[in-house]
């Protein structure tokens, strides 16, 4: 992060290091956009007047009206094909999904049109959307308002996915989203929200394009994605202790996938581990995985790469069972240290 600060500082832009909560960096995303262009605007459920279920818009209805902060029906098809149709149409929408599982019933709108658009109409058309959502497990909401589906929608060509795990990439993964002239299915993870981290004031872009080291060792690599790479970044603080030292690698963007950072960080440490939240089978992971061992890396590795994964359940609502089924820090740190000795 600090090596980005250092590059927006260059640019000219304010770099002030101030700390704010990972919502709070989302909302000045979307004041920031909406203030620079006229053609983005917000709709969703509830994110108006009630300021949205995690508090996320509060204060931008008041801001910029109901024309630009648009309350919908309980409507998810509403809400995407909407959405479609107004960036088609040359507005620049930033759509809310307020759980992530409901997602599923904005499929067609989103797969069978607003993905496909753009190359159907050999260019001539633009979907220039993005589609924030809510995913993850760790508050309680039981099996229909915890999934983490992501790996769906890398899965669909003409969709970017993105996945920012600090408030400094929240805004400027954001930014860059409402910028881009494609469809982006923006997954934000609800333990998140509250979290703290720097982030610079003024209007500044993250690539959607480059994976990041968080955190720079020589032991193992470990690939995490969202409430994932805070995990990471604590289990390689307990077995530094053990004098393990862990480089933690976080993708950001899940497609398009930076394979390039992650293969020089595995060539270094020789062995890596993947952690993603979302269940094993069909997971992103298995796609990071796939680029380790048929790339550049692979002649480089001292054991096989280990995935660690959400169990193919659905989310539990007792507490104890949900904490089981996706990894926590102490997993991460059993696997890490397993595959450091050499126990695999």
């Amino acid at each position: 992060m600090l090596k980005q600060l250092e590059a927006v500082a260059a640019e000219g832009e304010t770099a002030v290091l101030r700390e704010l909560t990972y919502a709070q960096a989302v909302r000045e995303a979307l004041q920031l956009a909406m203030t620079r262009d006229e053609k983005v605007f917000m709709l969703g459920e509830d994110i108006g007047v009630y300021g949205g279920a995690f508090g996320v818009t509060d204060g931008l209805y008041e801001q910029f009206g109901p024309e630009r902060v648009r309350d919908t029906p309980i409507s998810e098809a509403v809400i995407a094909g909407a959405a479609v149709g107004a960036a088609m149409t040359g507005m620049r929408p930033v759509a809310e999904i307020q759980f992530m599982d409901f997602i599923t019933l904005s499929m067609e709108q989103l797969v069978l049109q607003g993905a496909k658009i753009r190359f159907m109409f050999g260019g001539k058309a633009t979907v220039p959307l993005v589609l924030r959502t809510p995913a993850g497990s760790g508050t309680g909401a039981a099996a229909q308002h915890s999934e983490s589906l992501e790996a769906w929608f890398v899965h669909v060509p003409g969709l970017k996915v993105v996945m920012p795990s600090t408030p400094y990439d929240a805004k400027g993964l954001l930014l860059a989203a409402i910028e881009d002239d494609n469809p982006v299915i923006f997954v934000e993870h609800k333990l998140l929200y509250r979290t703290k981290g720097h982030v610079p004031e003024g209007y500044y872009t993250v690539p959607l394009s480059q994976s990041e080291v968080k955190r720079e060792g020589r032991d193992l690599t470990v690939v995490a994605t969202s409430i994932m790479v805070p995990r990471a970044l604590e289990a390689a603080e307990l077995l530094a202790k053990e004098g393990i030292e862990l480089e933690v690698v976080d993708p950001r963007t899940l497609k398009p996938y930076d394979a390039g950072t992650v293969t020089q960080s595995v060539i270094k440490t020789g062995k890596a581990l993947v952690v993603h939240e979302a269940p094993k089978t069909g997971g992103f992971g298995g796609e990071v995985v796939a680029e380790i061992v048929s790339g550049a890396a692979f002649d480089y590795l001292e054991a096989p790469v280990r995935r660690l994964a959400g169990l193919d359940v659905p989310i539990p609502y007792n507490r104890e069972l949900e904490r089981t089924a996706v990894p926590q820090t102490e997993d991460i740190v059993r696997e890490a240290r397993a595959l450091v000795q050499g126990a695999y």
